[in-house]
């Protein structure tokens, strides 16, 4: 039986005590999910400022509606146990009625990835042979590179009349970033929750990225984690399966909180991040890696501007995953087989800035299924006597 994640605050808070961490939790004594401020470790409600996350982020003077805080409903600790259930209530992804989106191909690293998916046509025993034939040519060309410049385009027509161009070189490179839908309002999980995976891939991997929260208007709030779990073998056979690949039951993990911009942190300084990814399996497996949002190919004020704009709008505002800085490729099964999930793998995603989102890893049809939607919400908040 696959062991619970027991976890403290301690281990999930960023190091800045002075971070400004607006977050959700199921309470056990409203019966139902809320909006909070994590002060001082404990978890201050929020919903007399706002029912719901979305609307929270609609307030123009944030720092001000957040100054006084609100009743507590606990320390966090209390919200931890195990498996995001704790005493009092359970840690919710700090995101509701957003869109939850997500762009891909950001860095060269993924770049070169997805081109050698494609080519493996989701096997992953070719995937070593390519990438060695690859990945120097690429990730040379690549890195620096601007999306959309006359360089970029420059490498474009070398890497065609090479042979070597792709779709996702086109999105990666190309003046037109490749964004599409994650996963559905209301369906992601928290920090402790279990993520899952699709019981027929072979061939998967987490995707440790930031993530922005943006309000209807385009205003970019703050910043949290994620892990955007993708399914290589599905995604390698066809393009065209990219939402199998990407929307499956709990497979979109954001959190612990959302760090929202002040002084003290900045959009500008999201690139001085450096994120952190550990695997670790119940089968002795350990995987640890980490790589820096300086690398980025892509600007996360360009990203949500190709988001949201005179063409797009999102009434309730949206979650934009900023695309994942590199693939796992360490073998697990063999050699050449490189990385792959297996139930029961503890993933955690952290920044100093940002915390620490950690997961247990299961079947996506054995993690409880999502019921709670935005029908359920809405009746939620009227029952409890708090919309106005």
């Amino acid at each position: 039986m696959t062991k619970p994640v027991a976890l403290t605050a301690n281990d999930i808070l960023p190091e800045d005590a002075g971070a400004i961490l607006l977050g959700r939790v199921w309470s056990n004594a409203a019966n139902g999910p809320c909006p909070v401020l994590i002060r001082e470790g404990q978890v201050l409600d929020l919903t007399h400022v706002a029912p719901t996350m979305s609307e929270l982020l609609e307030i123009e003077d944030l720092a001000g509606a957040l100054r006084d805080g609100g009743p507590s409903l606990g320390a966090l600790d209390d919200y931890l146990d195990a498996d995001g259930r704790g005493r009092f209530g359970a840690l919710l992804a700090p995101c509701d009625l957003q869109a939850i989106k997500a762009a891909g191909v950001t860095f060269a690293g993924s770049m070169v990835e997805r081109v050698i998916e494609e080519r493996a046509k989701g096997d992953p025993a070719l995937a070593e042979s390519i990438r060695d034939e690859l990945a120097e040519i690429l990730g040379g060309s690549l890195r620096g590179l601007v999306p959309g410049s006359d360089k970029a385009a420059e490498v474009k027509a070398h890497l065609q009349e090479a042979g070597l161009w792709s779709q996702y070189l086109e999105v990666g490179i190309g003046p037109d970033a490749e964004l599409f839908t994650k996963a559905q309002p209301m369906s992601a999980v928290g920090c402790g929750a279990q993520i899952g995976v699709h019981p027929r891939s072979q061939w998967n991997n987490p995707e440790p990225e930031v993530a922005l929260a943006i309000n209807s208007r385009g205003q970019i709030r703050g910043a949290m984690l994620g892990n955007d779990v993708n399914l290589r073998d599905f995604e390698g056979r066809s393009a065209l399966l990219l939402g199998k690949a990407k929307d499956n039951n709990a497979s979109a993990s954001l959190g612990p909180f959302i760090r929202i911009f002040d002084e003290a942190f900045t959009l500008e300084g999201l690139s001085t991040l450096r994120v952190g990814l550990e695997v670790t399996g119940e089968d002795g497996f350990e995987l640890s890696d980490h790589s820096d949002m300086s690398q980025i190919s892509r600007q996360p004020a360009d990203l949500a501007g190709q988001l949201l704009n005179d063409t797009h709008q999102y009434p309730d505002g949206a979650v934009l995953y900023l695309g994942t800085m590199f693939a796992p490729t360490q073998d697990r099964d063999g050699a050449g087989m490189g990385f792959t999930h297996k139930a029961g793998d503890v993933v955690s995603v952290f920044s100093a800035g940002l915390g620490r989102l950690v997961n247990r890893v299961q079947p996506c049809d054995e993690v409880a299924p999502w019921t709670f939607g935005t029908g359920a919400l809405m009746r939620n908040l009227a029952a409890r006597g708090v919309l106005k």
